[in-house]
């Protein structure tokens, strides 16, 4: 009877291992390098999927607008939109209540801004 018991508590020891997903599965961050990053091509329609549900329309959270070249340059010249969507410490986290851009999206934005984030 010992001998069952003992086996049943290290069948379910064994059952209460835990996996973390994110050192399981890490974030791919070869993405396909781009030769140039426009607005209109990459970072608006990434703006328009991550953040304009809040920060787009007439009523914008915060009174933060990202759906312009003009509203976004604001963000991009004081350091907010790549310290927020980086998680950077000093910057609030965004987009809020939803998982980090993945790191490909993030140099896609990165280097748009590193090119000069012309409204092209």
């Amino acid at each position: 009877m010992r001998n069952k018991i003992a086996l049943f508590a290290l069948l379910l020891l064994t059952g209460c291992y835990y996996d973390n997903e994110a050192t399981l599965y890490p974030e791919s961050v070869n993405c396909t390098p781009l030769t140039t990053s426009t607005f209109s091509g990459h970072v608006l329609p990434l703006l328009n999927n991550r953040c304009n549900n809040c920060h787009g329309g007439n009523n914008p959270s915060a009174g933060i607008e990202l759906n312009t070249h003009t509203a976004v340059m604001k963000y991009v010249n004081d350091g907010s939109l790549m310290g927020s969507i980086k998680f950077s410490s000093g910057y609030s986290a965004m987009p809020k209540n939803s998982g980090k851009m993945s790191a490909c999206d993030i140099q896609k934005i990165q280097a748009w801004i590193d090119a000069g984030a012309l409204n092209n």
